[in-house]
């Protein structure tokens, strides 16, 4: 995996929007200007159902997970191509060359005050592969990890050249402590799956090395989090740190206009309009490695037209992905031809209008007529009620119906809730399209295109040819980064082909954030923000 040359001002990532009322302190003060020592930040929260790194699977849990717990390696804002040391200081092959040996930071701490060790590393990520989490699938190249001794891992490979190190730097690759996650349930031999029980006290609670520490959670209300004083790298700036959920963007623009909130992460162009000349207010805006995308299926009982790939091709080619861009974002964003976003190798402006799909209604006709529906057919789409980069699930829906009507696709739209949405579509039981999202847990190229070829094709009943799955794994392991972007060219033209799925744009995030904060660090490295070294002005 490669990225071309981003720099820091060209990337980053984020989400949100939603309502709820800020708690009140004594005195009626909003908890954000209570102390000058708490961060407060709106954003939509509705999607996280766990803060327990191994079983974290959602958009924006990563940035409380990033702030509790550190990796191995992490990656700079500023270079999402190169790992830099984070509990690991140095890295070299195993000798043999199967794998890869880890030097471990000394003297660093958990939270509880206990030290770091080899044994830490070794539990967390044991429990990891048993666990056979979805982040299982990210390191799925790891056969197993030693420790070698009082400051060395090893991690030993199945595939020696499997691009490990940057997934290594997301947070569900995080070291927890053994000793506490021991004494609330956790399970690290081959029965976690079954028996690991210490997800419910994580949900609540950290016992990572991060700058801060979980210390509650309310689902579609708030996330609290406490300093680290032990944290290695020094105590963070603030003492504590409120995550809102703010479903609303009126109520987020209105929460920073009043400093009830340091930073809104939602806002819609119209609103984002409105705070240009805003004195106390800056706008943050920066390139995300996200997308939103529909999915759709071609499981015959559920829609017997989907099963046609023509008629998804029709699809693809009646979506008003510029109507989208331009009308609904104010042009703030990108379009990738498929799971590998703009800025990564293989991945550009010129190869998405090259090899993606572009508004062609007469096209669109001729696909439904060789799919043997000249009159058309009706789906469903599905979609949470939430709302991603200033822009509604809803409205995108609603967009999509009225796209799709015009070659005389009917669409019924489908709304429900976040995290039902999430059940229905990672088990297959969607009916007909689902719109949705992908942020990356980390930069790799490797994991947006095994998303696709394993985990994604299942949700969209489609039986992956074993060439494609091949093409993948060449991509993936080719040290020549010229060869593996044409690679990656090949099998971004073979997935477009298959419509199974449309990515409707990649968002150019627009932060409002308080001129109070001085560094307000966004990266697109997985996390969204590094909360720990956010300061005050």
């Amino acid at each position: 995996m490669t990225i071309m040359s981003l720099s820091r001002r060209d990337l980053v990532r984020l989400l949100g929007a939603s309502a709820a009322a800020l708690p009140l302190l004594p005195g009626g003060r909003a908890l954000a200007q209570a102390r000058g020592r708490t961060l407060v930040i709106g954003i939509d929260i509705s999607d996280s159902i766990t803060f327990d790194p191994v079983r974290q699977a959602q958009y924006t849990p990563p940035m409380t997970l990033a702030a509790c717990y550190d990796s191995l390696l992490t990656l700079d804002r500023d270079d999402l191509v190169n790992p830099k040391p984070s509990l690991a200081t140095a890295w070299t092959r195993r000798p043999g060359g199967d794998g890869w040996r880890f030097t471990l930071r000394e003297g660093v701490k958990f939270a509880s005050g206990a030290v770091m060790t080899p044994e830490d590393v070794k539990f967390s990520f044991d429990r990891l592969i048993n666990m056979k989490e979805q982040t299982q699938q990210y390191i799925k190249a790891v056969d197993r990890v030693e420790v070698v001794d009082g400051r060395t891992v090893d991690f030993i490979l199945s595939a020696p050249n499997a691009p490990i190190l940057p997934i290594l730097c997301n947070p569900g690759c995080s070291v927890l402590e053994k000793a506490v996650l021991l004494s609330h349930g956790a399970v690290q031999g081959t029965d976690a799956k079954e028996k690991d029980a210490a997800t419910e006290w994580l949900n609540s609670n950290s016992a990572g090395t991060g700058p801060y520490r979980l210390v509650r959670w309310e689902r579609n209300a708030q996330i609290q989090l406490q300093a680290n004083p032990n944290h290695w790298r020094g105590a963070p700036a603030f003492e504590r740190v409120v995550i809102r959920h703010l479903s609303d963007s009126a109520a987020q623009l209105l929460a920073v206009r009043r400093g009830d909130v340091h930073a809104a992460f939602n806002l819609i162009p119209e609103q984002i309009a409105t705070l240009r000349n805003e004195p106390n207010v800056r706008l943050e805006k920066l390139p995300s490695l996200d997308f939103v995308y529909m999915a759709v299926t071609q499981n015959a009982e559920a829609n017997p037209a989907l099963a046609k790939m023509e008629a998804r091709q029709a699809i693809g080619h009646a979506i008003d992905y510029d109507g989208i861009i331009n009308g609904l974002l104010g042009g703030v964003a990108l379009r990738p031809a498929h799971f590998l976003p703009i800025g990564v190798n293989g991945s550009t402006e010129a190869i998405a209008r090259r090899i993606g799909y572009s508004q062609n209604l007469d096209r669109a006709r001729q696909l439904l007529q060789a799919a043997g529906l000249p009159n058309g057919f009706e789906m469903e789409i599905a979609y949470g009620n939430a709302a991603v980069a200033g822009v509604s699930y809803q409205v995108l829906g609603q967009k999509l119906q009225s796209d799709l009507a015009r070659v005389g696709i009917k669409v019924t739209l489908n709304p429900m809730d976040q995290v039902n949405l999430r059940t229905t579509y990672t088990q297959g039981r969607a009916a007909g399209g689902v719109l949705t999202f992908w942020n990356p847990p980390a930069v790799s190229n490797d994991l947006w295109a095994s998303a696709v070829v394993e985990r994604v094709a299942r949700r969209v009943h489609w039986t992956v040819p074993p060439a494609m799955t091949a093409l993948v794994k060449r991509a993936s392991e080719e040290q020549d980064l010229a060869k593996a972007l044409d690679l990656w060219v090949e099998w971004q033209q073979k997935v477009v082909d298959e419509a199974h799925h449309f990515v409707l744009f990649q968002p150019i995030y627009q932060i409002a954030v308080r001129n109070s904060i001085k560094d307000f660090p966004l990266t697109a490295a997985g996390w969204q923000l590094d909360l720990g070294e956010v300061t005050p002005a």
